[in-house]
């Protein structure tokens, strides 16, 4: 398996989500969507006038704890994890990695592509790979970055990367994955997809061009596609969105009014009390409560379509 960097301080402290003032989610938001580097966000964060002080404790609280977060072990029996090899024609450079997970019981199963936020292939999403696998799909992650090297080992560098790419080959690189797990010979021929922050858009876009060839689709807290595009969808959407969260949010109306315009299936839900990136369970950011009702929607979605 690979070695990855837990992308935290060894004295990393404690705090309660609640507890964090607004103004260090709003700067680590930047942080996460913007090339700032992580000592210039503590540094911004420590300069703030916090009650106590505490700004600088109150960012490093919100960096990911990958090792803590994990759901499902790579070594569960329910699962066979591996990392694999596909061509990517039109990609970065043609070729492509990624992290493939099948349940050890049955034949053929639905299959869900797993698209990773503005990072590359992180902890976080090959244990959402996992997960799905436990509940009896073939689950497969890209790693965007595989073609200049792959995930760094910490989210810092690898956002600066994946930054570096041009932007229609990695899409290529992501839509060749799809491909590759729908042509899968222990795909039953029913392709899903779900996708966080980066990954929601990606979610959104693989929808249109892929059309009927992708059945249901799940961004989490994702921009919408080109709207003039949005009549190309066909598979089912279920998007899910943070209350928090106005950049992404501010592409929803439209975005909706265009899937009505068209007749499209779909729903949209909006999670209380939540920001982007409450599904990662490695930060603060994280709503065990609201996940755990979109996480259960999300299976319950692809159990319909992709059985």
């Amino acid at each position: 398996m690979s070695k990855h960097d837990h992308d935290a301080p060894s004295k990393q402290p404690t705090i309660a989500a609640d507890q964090i003032d607004p103004r260090i989610y709003d700067l680590y938001d930047d942080y996460c969507h913007t090339t700032m580097s992580r000592r210039d966000f503590l540094d911004r964060a420590g300069a703030l006038a916090v009650a106590g002080g505490a700004g600088l404790a109150m960012a490093q609280a919100l960096l990911p704890r990958y090792a803590e977060a994990q759901m499902v072990s790579f070594t569960d029996t329910r699962i066979k994890p591996a990392y694999v090899a596909y061509d990517s024609p039109g990609g970065t450079s043609g070729k492509m990695r990624g992290y493939l997970v099948t349940p050890t019981e049955g034949k053929t199963f639905g299959a869900v592509l797993v698209i990773h936020e503005n990072r590359g292939l992180n902890p976080y999403i090959e244990d959402v790979a996992r997960r799905l696998a436990t509940e009896g799909f073939l689950a497969f992650a890209p790693d965007g970055l595989a073609p200049i090297g792959g995930y760094p080992g910490n989210d810092d560098d690898g956002k600066v990367m994946q930054k570096s790419l041009d932007k229609e080959k990695l899409f290529t690189d992501l839509l060749n994955g799809a491909k590759f797990l729908k042509a899968h010979p222990q795909c039953n021929g029913k392709l899903g997809a779900v996708g966080f922050c980066y990954g929601g858009w990606a979610v959104n876009q693989l929808a249109v061009e892929l059309g009927d060839e992708l059945t249901a689709a799940v961004p989490f807290y994702g921009r919408a596609p080109t709207l003039e595009s949005v009549g190309r969808i066909r598979a089912a959407l279920l998007m899910n969105y943070a209350e928090d969260d106005p950049k992404v949010n501010a592409t929803r109306a439209d975005y909706e009014a265009e899937l009505k315009a068209s007749e499209a299936e779909y729903q949209a839900f909006q999670y209380p009390g939540t920001r982007h990136g409450f599904h990662n369970n490695s930060t603060p950011r994280y709503n065990p409560e609201q996940a755990k009702i979109a996480w259960d929607r999300t299976l319950a979605f692809f159990k319909q379509h992709l059985a």
